[in-house]
């Protein structure tokens, strides 16, 4: 992987750590409550195409678009990370990606 990958990939972390952080505000998420976050979890991973769906019916619900951008976040964070691990490099972001992407792997099993 190049210089400019690594770089960009831990400009991204940061930028989407940024954004789930913002999402969980929006919606009350208490990143160190597992039960909590793990709910959200298996919400991600079986509910957004659901939630999209809503979405287009109550566009005006701030905290459903929250929910759908913070959906989206957690797949380019899965895939950051997947990126990463195939090229033996950790990336991560802070508290609530480490929160948020551990309640996704093990929701995944």
């Amino acid at each position: 992987m190049s210089e400019f990958n690594l770089l960009h990939d831990s400009q991204s972390a940061a930028e989407i750590e940024t954004q789930i952080v913002r999402m969980g505000i929006a919606l009350g998420i208490n990143w160190e409550d597992e039960a909590q976050v793990r709910a959200l979890a298996r919400e991600a991973l079986h509910h957004s195409k659901e939630a999209l769906a809503e979405f287009s019916q109550h566009h005006d619900d701030y905290q459903l678009k929250a929910k759908i951008e913070l959906f989206g976040l957690a797949a380019l964070m899965m895939g950051i990370m997947t990126d990463s691990a195939e090229e033996n490099i950790h990336t991560h972001g802070g508290v609530a990606w480490k929160a948020f992407s551990r309640a996704l792997m093990h929701e995944m099993e």
